[in-house]
């Protein structure tokens, strides 16, 4: 069995959402295959054949259930078909090392649709038992129409075959390539002519006393040999870290890889323990990020306040509001002598400047940031809002006070007057490959798909069309 681009990264929300999982619902599983998408819902299958289901990536439930049980499968989409690899036997359980992986294949991951039913290929691996591989933990890889199987754990070596992506049986005479050591739960992964290699390595199945952690090699072939950042072969034990414990999760493993475009990529794991729900395994999403040509965990905003900083001009996010000056002698500057005294000038606070602001919704905009109340954004997590992908629905209100941003019926942003919990108030905040983080609003709007807060020019912020190939939708949450 499978055993910060700013200073505000981090993964621990509000007491009432579990750090670790950053999930709702029923979460608990454990070897998770890569979460994939079927019939509008979302899926992902552990070992002993359970599996969890949801419809926004969020909030989980238990139910769909795959035939043959066994041990840490996965999911790849081919076509109109769905491949589904597991491991029967092995783990170093009551069947020992001795253990086969099985494929089967059905048109939908959805129980309901009529395309629903499990089809058995066969095995395309193996081990005996005695010799130096322990045949589980499967992962699948499609790169350029050929399809790759990864397999293996801690007992020998970690093999990589090739299958017939038209059928799943393994290719004809295919022989077995050994890729790595001390890892296991492996996962792969094709980047810009890399291909890389995932696995856990540490220790499992002891709850909050687990060491699991995800590292990586790469290889400018499938078949290896694959390096870590610092030269050592996995075939020698090494790898770069990708993921650790974080907060209150820990143990994390079983890497699998989530593109959801627009240069928004995460992955989906177990942690061994989430210390806020007694212990158990459970499922958890993670921002990934892309550090010199290496995948690396992200994170998701931390609640605090923030300067909102736009990624393409440098300004700040602010309320459209009349400016207040803070009273200043430029001479005590400009003409001083070294020896005066010196005081701080205390900020700028709410009461200074908030009886120049509207009643009612003000708009928003971009400037050069000078610390103002109205440029301050407290960023939390909205109670019982729900969320998308691992990340919570947020409420983004100016520091100090209940106005809050919002999304109009028009496709423009202002400050409303006030905090209501409606949807037009809600904002996704995911974290990018870069690290940089993309501000999207809950609230549909019309004629706009993939819509998103984007700096239209250095002091124009709107709604509009996402465009990963620009910093235009790109922003750092930054802490004053």
């Amino acid at each position: 069995m499978k055993h910060l681009t700013t200073a505000a990264l981090g993964i621990c929300l509000a007491a009432a959402t579990p750090a670790a999982a950053q999930l709702a619902g029923e979460v608990f599983i454990h070897d998770p295959s890569t979460i994939t998408e079927s019939d509008g819902k979302w899926y992902t299958f552990g070992t002993r054949g359970g599996g969890l289901v949801s419809e926004d990536g969020w909030t989980w439930a238990g139910g769909p259930v795959r035939p043959g049980g066994g041990v840490a499968p996965d999911v790849i989409k081919i076509g109109d078909r769905y491949l589904v690899a597991y491991a029967v036997g092995g783990g170093g359980m009551s069947g020992g090392h001795a253990s086969q992986v099985k494929i089967m294949w059905t048109k939908s991951l959805d129980p309901k649709s009529r395309d629903f039913g499990y089809h058995d290929v066969g095995v395309v691996a193996s081990s005996n038992g005695v010799e130096n591989l322990d045949a589980i933990d499967p992962a699948f890889l499609l790169v350029d129409g050929r399809l790759w199987l990864s397999y293996g754990t801690y007992f020998g070596s970690i093999q990589v075959i090739e299958l017939d992506p038209a059928t799943g049986l393994r290719v004809a005479g295919n022989q077995p390539v050994d890729v790595a050591i001390d890892m296991e739960a492996t996962a792969m992964m094709y980047r810009d002519g890399w291909y890389y290699l995932l696995g856990t390595h540490g220790t499992c199945c002891d709850g909050p006393n687990s060491t699991y952690n995800i590292r990586v090699g790469r290889s400018r072939s499938v078949l290896g040999p694959y390096l870590d950042n610092m030269g050592q072969p996995l075939l020698k034990g090494g790898g770069k870290l990708v993921a650790g414990a974080r907060g209150r999760g820990l143990g994390p493993g079983h890497f699998g890889h989530i593109d959801l475009g627009s240069g928004l990529e995460k992955f989906s794991m177990h942690y061994e323990a989430d210390m806020d729900r007694s212990g158990r395994s459970v499922l958890a999403i993670a921002p990934l990020l892309w550090r010199d040509g290496w995948p690396v965990s992200g994170s998701n905003i931390t609640p605090g306040t923030y300067e909102l900083q736009s990624e393409r001009s440098g300004n700040a996010l602010q309320t459209k509001v009349d400016f207040v000056r803070i009273a200043f002698d430029p001479r005590r500057s400009f003409m001083a002598k070294p020896t005066d005294p010196v005081s701080p000038i205390p900020d700028q606070k709410l009461p200074d400047v908030q009886a120049t602001w509207p009643s009612g919704p003000a708009r928003v905009e971009l400037a050069a940031f000078m610390v103002r109340p109205d440029q301050l954004w407290t960023v939390t997590p909205a109670p019982e809002a729900g969320g998308y992908f691992g990340a919570p629905f947020y409420k983004i209100t100016i520091a100090g006070t209940d106005r809050a941003l919002a999304a109009t019926s028009s496709g423009e942003v202002e400050a409303s007057a006030a905090y209501s919990g409606a949807a037009a108030q809600l904002w996704r905040i995911d974290q990018l490959t870069d690290g940089t983080y993309r501000i999207t609003p809950r609230t549909k709007v019309a004629g706009i798909e993939d819509v998103a807060l984007v700096a239209i020019g250095t002091s124009t912020v709107t709604l509009a069309r996402f465009d990963p190939r620009t910093d235009a939708g790109r922003w750092r949450f930054m802490t004053p």
